[in-house]
């Protein structure tokens, strides 16, 4: 987005990746694609790529051995041995403490507050106290590219983000990231059990439409911003994960005790804009020496694995598909108040009502179908498969005449149809004579809800969409994900600048732990039974349902939407008692047939879908806790200690030193060569030292192996 503020970040051109990052959505609007497709040219380059990072002032403190790229000017690396700065600069291109793969919310979100220098600090050699900050390295070849979705938020919602970063991270989401504000929300539920067509449901919460542009404006802090910055590639990942920590293309992704180092894909400058030698072109992959990667790039990245990948234990992600149009509608009357039934002052939440099925009245001017090609049989089939496989209408009246629509589905497997939503948008304001005059935008709605978590033991670190942060049963996820980059930021910002020595195997492990606690994973589990709920309902069972579900208190159906530690009113749903006083309170404002449904598809999900005991886990005391994603492997420091049973070595030693049989020739096995302490034992006469020197290197091997299992 435009803006006054001078950018000082050195950006180096990359070959556009096919395997784009994408930028994370949220509600109802959310992840977008754009229908433009982009294509670059593939240029080379030998020259090496230089950072030009002499603006930057660094007092990064991280306790690990491998320098970040602040960090190249010392002498030596910071574990004290005599590889030179110099030797890193070699062997990488670029030198970081944490790389961000993506750039969409998520990503801007956690690299925002991972470089931010509030909050945490160390005591200097002067005795005096110093702020700590990361070198944070983003990465995406789509970094330009502006955020297509349009995001509504919760107003209390959203002002517990602001409060929260700005409190703990010194960083400021101002109000010009509201782009409006509604005061309440409607919701039309007629058309079944006994309810009107016409009658509307009002709630009084506010709510917002985020300035997607003053957002991604404010997670890209400039070069020079006195609470700290991450600086930018256009680069993309080349991998892809065939095992636990295994990649293909092999190398391009590596792991060992300090880091990890990856090779990315540069994406080249339009040749006009090209400034470099030809011979600077040949060179477009780009490697990266990262004490930790996270990764960004949505629900269905290629970087990680799914806990239970193997033996499909978990139900398959259901998908919310929408399409959305940001028009300007011609209206008789300028100073009305409404644009059909839709009030100006308020934002439409649900509009579940079919009655545009109804009569012979169908969108000419922006649908696909047309009255003369729809016959009366047609139109009772199309209000049929309306009425079985349901949408909605979202309406966000902007300013005057202009106003956002939104044709949703809400969650399906399969997914819905991007054409059957666009058709039934404008049958749907063909119906309620919304004359539209232009289209400004359109937006492809694609969210998957739910699936399996990402697997345990990962040394890469799922975030946003990767990390399954969409809330299963809404498809929420804007404010999901920037109220859980706070905990995994503190996490990760914890373990690199405060501890004596880094495991990155900890540190992994430790944000995973902040996103997945089994605490929240009992909450999802139980928005991910309200999840397959919904899929399996008509449209009457979908109006019963949302019509009893906003008769419960705020408090109780405003933490089921939030679902998430830190958001207002997700109190009352993270304990086991706590959801099931919800749900119990929820059955009862249900009509008798939702209300009959519900309690019989608790008990087949709990007997008969692969999530076993997963929704009994979540409402009752019993059946334990989900796994933990916390490290159980044992730490670095403890590696060398591990010496197998020392007694028992001890003693075949003495016993072969002793024996008479010619064969041993007072040769001691290679396994006992050395004491607990490394040691020579001595007494070994024909030790043939090339010969240990190759079972050594051996051993080591097995050793990574296992290790790395």
């Amino acid at each position: 987005p435009s803006s006054s503020r001078t950018r000082t970040h050195t950006l180096h051109p990359v070959i556009a990746d096919t395997t784009s990052c994408q930028a994370n959505g949220n509600c109802i609007a959310s992840t977008s694609f754009s229908t433009s497709t982009s294509t670059s040219t593939s240029t080379s380059s030998k020259t090496p790529f230089i950072w030009n990072v002499a603006s930057r002032s660094s007092s990064s403190s991280s306790s690990s051995s491998l320098p970040s790229r602040m960090e190249l000017k010392a002498s030596t690396s910071t574990d004290g041995s005599n590889e030179t700065n110099e030797n890193w600069s070699d062997k990488y291109d670029d030198v970081c403490d944490v790389l961000v793969l993506g750039s969409g919310p998520a990503a801007r979100a956690i690299a925002t507050l991972l470089s931010s220098k509030k909050g945490i600090s160390t005591t200097g050699v002067d005795g005096n106290t110093v702020d700590t900050q990361l070198d944070v390295l983003m990465a995406d070849a789509n970094l330009d590219r502006k955020w297509p979705p349009n995001y509504g938020v919760w107003e209390d919602e959203w002002q517990a983000i602001v409060e929260k970063y700005e409190a703990e991270f010194g960083r400021i989401l101002g109000e010009e990231c509201i782009d409006r504000k509604w005061d309440v929300t409607d919701c039309y539920f007629g058309g079944s059990f006994d309810i009107p067509t016409e009658e509307r449901f009002r709630i009084d919460r506010p709510y917002y439409r985020v300035d997607k542009d003053a957002l991604r404006e404010a997670l890209t802090p400039i070069d020079g911003d006195t609470n700290g910055s991450y600086r930018v590639i256009r680069a993309n990942h080349i991998s892809r994960s065939t095992s636990i920590n295994i990649y293909s293309p092999p190398g391009s992704i590596l792991h060992d005790d300090t880091g990890s180092t990856i090779q990315l894909k540069k994406k080249s400058l339009p040749k006009e804009e090209d400034d470099t030698n030809q011979e600077s072109k040949s060179n477009n992959i780009h490697t990266v020496r990262a004490k930790l990667i996270v990764d960004c790039t949505g629900h269905e990245t290629q970087l990680l694995l799914d806990d239970d990948a193997a033996n499909s234990k978990s139900l398959p992600a259901g998908y919310q598909i929408a399409y959305g149009c940001l028009v300007t509608v011609n209206e008789k009357d300028s100073s009305s108040t409404t644009i059909g039934p839709y009030d100006k002052e308020a934002m439409t939440l649900f509009d579940y009502r079919t009655d545009h099925f109804d009569n012979d009245n169908t969108s000419t001017s922006s649908s696909s179908k047309s009255s003369s090609s729809i016959s009366s049989s047609s139109k009772s089939s199309w209000k049929s498969q309306a009425e079985q496989n349901p949408t909605f209408m979202y309406a966000m009246p902007l300013q005057d005449n202009r106003i956002f629509f939104e044709e949703t589905s809400l969650v399906a497997r399969p997914a819905m149809s991007f054409q059957e939503c666009k058709d039934r948008c404008f049958q749907r304001l063909s119906h309620l004579n919304i004359d539209v005059n232009t289209i400004e935008e359109e937006e492809f709605c694609y969210i998957p809800m739910g699936g399996p978590l990402p697997a345990k033991h990962q040394r890469i670190v799922a975030f946003g969409g990767a990390a399954k942060i969409v809330h299963p049963s809404t498809g929420y996820n804007l404010c999901r994900n920037l109220i859980s980059a706070t905990d995994v930021a503190q996490s990760i910002r914890s373990n690199l600048l405060l501890k004596s020595k880094m495991d990155p195997n900890i540190v992994a492990a430790d944000a995973y732990h902040a996103i997945w606690s089994p605490s929240n994973i009992r909450q999802r589990n139980f928005a991910l039974f309200g999840g397959e709920f919904l899929m399996k309902q008509n449209v009457q069972g979908l109006r019963g349902f949302f019509n009893g579900f906003f008769q419960l208190p705020l408090e109780l159906w405003g933490g089921f939407l939030a679902g998430w530690p830190g958001l207002p009113n997700n109190t009352n749903h993270e304990s086991w008692i706590a959801r099931l006083w919800f749900g119990l309170s929820f059955v009862i404002k249900l009509p008798p047939t939702v209300a009959l449904d519900m309690a019989t598809y608790i008990v087949t999900y709990s007997l008969t879908n692969n999530e076993g005991l997963a929704l009994p886990q979540s409402v009752t005391p019993f059946f334990g806790q989900p796994d933990s994603y916390q490290y159980k492997g044992r730490p670095i420091s403890q590696q060398d200690e591990v010496v197998g049973d020392v007694n028992a070595k001890e003693e075949a030693k003495r016993m072969i030193m002793d024996s008479k049989v010619d064969s041993f020739e007072g040769t001691v096995p290679v396994a006992f060569e050395e004491d607990i302490n490394g040691n020579s034992t001595g007494g070994a006469t024909n030790f043939d030292a090339e010969n240990n020197r190759e079972v050594e290197s051996l051993n080591s091997q097995i050793n990574s192996s296992e290790d790395m299992e």
